[in-house]
């Protein structure tokens, strides 16, 4: 069979709970900090954090520190035998001479109990020198503080696409960033064994850089170091490079000390030290033609990196590669740059750059479409992808029908047409409140933007009792990769799902990991394990072929049971086939690899075929807004998202919708504040904890939910013909931030540009309506 084909009966495509679900809800399952309490004599970490957003440390002196009962040791960029930086670009020490952002760790104190590793930090006397600090992007700009590379994406002339416009429109927008807010903060664990051995327990989604990062803080070889990820309470994208300091603080505490060290960050250290989404700032000019198409764009776009680089280039890469989401844009001229502040350094975060592309072109369309005379989804429409079109990158638009298909499809179930209708309806016979309606598509590329990430290995065993226990490199943080993993390994060998354990990602079992990030998890590792299963079945299809007297080719594999083609009355049992197969001395075990076909990439031209496939989705969302203070809720969300032939629905549609509650967060509810004083307290985070910074919960979700996966879908090429869905459905909530826009022009008069900031917070929705509702009738922007 072919990579995408499946078998008549298939554990995969079938609708199971998570494998750890009854753990989750019953308080069983264990995450890294839960297993310390098994470890003798162990110590705790807790930094010491400067209290300025940029300053030189002066002076650092520990003795008092030391004097705090309970404090063992306080460790400092003496300390460290290897090097001093926790990041892949050289530029994160872990131990800074100059800290970059309020909060920024300068030392940690190690003690018997946190309470006294706390006491300890703040006994330890730092002297600083504060600098001048940089905390917004747009300061940023205006002092040409930027790191890293200017990346630039290009087709075509925009000076001839102008020329050929018939409406030009220019502008600028602000997107804010987000916090993680995983439920599981940052953890590490570390002992060493009596070789000298460094064992980590990491929540990490990317085991093997964390290995890496620890292993030349430590100076040692990588084989000297394991990290193992037991499972992650939450990671999306912020656990891919931040974990890495952490686990290299707790492993040079235990090495130095003999003893094993726990550091477990509360929330508010999570959010006041970790990276957040970046926020970005957009400049830009659109051209369309006389009936509403695009001619050219030209945008320059600004994120916020923060102090250091992390993923920030490779982030900007996918914001200009998802510029142009589902819509083909003729002359394209797209600058990426990446501003310097004083603030934690922004990293992955879901979507990776793609929501915030996406959101300018969104923006634009949302804005100029009642200039242009247009309904926002017939603008949008219009715009869409042609079957034999190309990106501004230059990769096909594969399967660009589908996206057509997928969009009809929605309307019609969502009733869009009479519901327009019936909100035209409402919003004339009530003057103080109004309801928007908006629908939006996706278009995400699936695949690493670095084209090494590509590859994932997988270790399976198959016992001589017939029972199966698989590794593979992918990381668990709740989205239900592993038990995808264990449907694709129990299809291929043919056994009942019971049949099949998974085993804790560990470096020393699968090595050279990729981060389990870029939504690519169940295709990479999927691959990788079905690659082993496949060499495993193999070996044992030459033993029953023997017994059964026919070809290996011949032999089947289903629920538990091997037997001729076409003949299961004829058939062995699964665990006899094994036994015999032991016997004869044959290989029951097997490590599997897959690299994704296909990519190539130029990172400096932005130009190639990054993507594996693009995934397609589209959502149509209702909402109602009070005109006196701007409060709303979502009445109603219909979603259709394309996994091709999902491996594990119920999986799937969990997914689907978390990511939109969580793109729903992003866009109307999460607004991260730093204080931009030039007060004692410039730089430091406002908004760090659950009590000012406000997420989705219960009361935000839609009123009515309807979600569905597109049918008849399958992908091939990917593994059982199925679809990534990590990433993509969170831009799915795009269609709620322009019902939004729609709610506020309907304060008041047509044909009339809305702007609404993002987040679109009650309080951003209130000033959005009430420029609509005090605005002249003949007020209309001109070109």
């Amino acid at each position: 069979m072919s990579l995408h084909e499946r078998p008549s009966a298939a554990s995969v495509g079938e609708a199971i709970l998570h494998e750890s679900a009854a753990l989750h809800v019953t308080g069983h399952a264990l995450y890294t900090d839960d297993l310390g309490v098994r470890l003798q004599n162990l110590l705790h970490a807790w930094p010491v954090g400067s209290p300025h957003a940029h300053a030189r440390v002066t002076g650092l002196d520990t003795g008092a520190a030391l004097a705090v009962p309970g404090v063992v040791r306080v460790l400092t960029a003496a300390d460290v035998p290897g090097v001093n930086d926790a990041g892949v670009k050289g530029d994160e020490p872990l131990f800074p001479m100059v800290a970059m952002y309020h909060g920024h760790p300068v030392a940690w104190v190690l003690a018997d109990s946190e309470d006294a590793a706390r006491l300890g930090a703040a006994a330890v006397q730092v002297g600083y020198e504060p600098l001048p600090s940089v905390i917004t992007v747009r300061e940023a700009i205006a002092a040409e503080a930027f790191q890293g590379a200017q990346s630039t994406l290009a087709r075509g002339d925009v000076t001839v696409g102008f020329e050929q416009a018939a409406h030009v429109f220019t502008g600028e927008f602000d997107i804010g960033g987000q916090e993680h807010f995983y439920l599981e903060t940052n953890a590490a664990l570390a002992h060493v064994d009596e070789a000298g051995q460094v064992f980590i327990q990491s929540s990490t989604q990317h085991p093997t850089e964390t290995q890496e990062i620890t292993a030349h803080v430590l100076g040692l070889p990588s084989s000297h170091v394991t990290v193992q990820c037991l499972r992650m309470g939450g990671g999306f994208g912020g656990k891919e490079m931040q974990p890495h300091g952490y686990a290299a603080i707790a492993a040079l505490g235990a090495t130095l000390t003999g003893r094993p060290v726990r550091l477990r960050l509360n929330r508010t250290l999570d959010m006041t030290q970790t990276g957040k989404r970046h926020p970005f700032h957009a400049a830009w000019k659109a051209g369309f033609d006389a009936d509403g198409r695009f001619t050219a764009l030209e945008v320059t776009l600004t994120s916020d990196g923060g102090w250091s680089l992390d993923l920030s280039e490779p982030v900007m890469a996918r914001a200009l590669c998802h510029l142009d989401n589902a819509y083909f844009i003729p002359h394209v001229h797209a600058r990426g740059r990446i501003a310097r502040t004083n603030k934690t350094s922004q990293t992955a975060f879901r979507g990776f750059g793609g929501p915030q592309g996406m959101l300018v072109t969104e923006d634009i369309l949302g804005r100029v479409a009642p200039l242009l005379g247009l309904d926002a989804h017939e603008l949008r429409q219009r715009n869409f992808y042609q079957p034999g079109e190309a990106t501004p990158y230059g990769q096909p638009v594969r399967h660009a029908e589908r996206m057509h298909d997928l969009w009809a499809q929605l309307l019609e179930r969502s009733d869009f047409r009479e519901r327009q209708a019936e909100v035209e309806a409402f919003n004339a016979a009530h003057p103080h409140r109004k309801r928007g309606l908006s629908v939006t598509p996706v278009k995400f590329g699936i695949s690493f933007n670095f084209t090494a990430y590509n590859q994932a290995g997988a270790l399976v065993h198959v016992y001589k009792d017939g029972s199966v226990l698989i590794n593979h490199g992918g990381t668990e943080m709740g989205q239900g990769l592993h038990t995808k993993m264990m449907q694709v390994a129990a299809t291929a060998l043919g056994v009942p799902l019971s049949s099949v354990r998974l085993a804790p990602t560990r470096t020393d079992k699968v090595p050279n990991t990729s981060a389990t990030a870029a939504s690519s998890g169940a295709d990479l590792n999927g691959g990788a394990v079905k690659d082993a299963c496949d060499q495993i079945r193999a070996n044992l299809a030459a033993v029953a072929a023997g017994s059964l007297g026919v070809h290996p080719d011949d032999v089947r594999f289903e629920a538990g049971r091997v037997f001729p083609l076409g003949h299961p009355e004829r058939g062995l049992d699964w665990k006899t086939l094994v036994h015999d197969a032991y016997h004869l001395r044959t290989q029951l075990w097997a490590a599997g690899f897959y690299r994704t076909p296909g990519l190539h990439w130029d990172r400096v031209a932005m130009q190639g075929e990054p993507f594996k496939y693009f995934s397609y989705g589209a959502s149509v969302t209702e909402v109602e807004v009070d005109g006196f203070t701007g409060a709303y809720r979502v009445r109603r969300a219909d979603l259709l998202h394309d996994v091709g032939d999902s491996l594990s629905p119920l999986i799937d549609l969990g997914q689907v919708e978390g990511g939109y509650v969580q793109g729903l967060g992003w866009l109307t509810l999460e607004e991260l504040r730093w204080d931009e004083s030039d007060g004692p307290n410039r730089g430091r985070l406002q908004t760090q904890s659950a009590s000012t910074y406000k997420l989705p919960s219960f009361s935000e979700l839609p009123e009515q939910f309807n979600v569905g996966l597109l049918e008849r879908a399958t992908e091939s090429g990917v593994v059982y013909g199925s679809k990534a869905v990590g990433e993509p459905p969170l831009m799915l909530a795009i269609s709620a931030r322009e019902a939004l826009r729609e709610a506020c022009a309907a304060f008041g008069p047509p044909s009339r540009s809305t702007l609404l900031n993002s987040p679109a917070t009650p309080e951003a929705v209130y000033w959005a309506l009430d420029a609509a509702r005090t605005a002249r009738p003949a007020e209309v922007p001109g070109d």
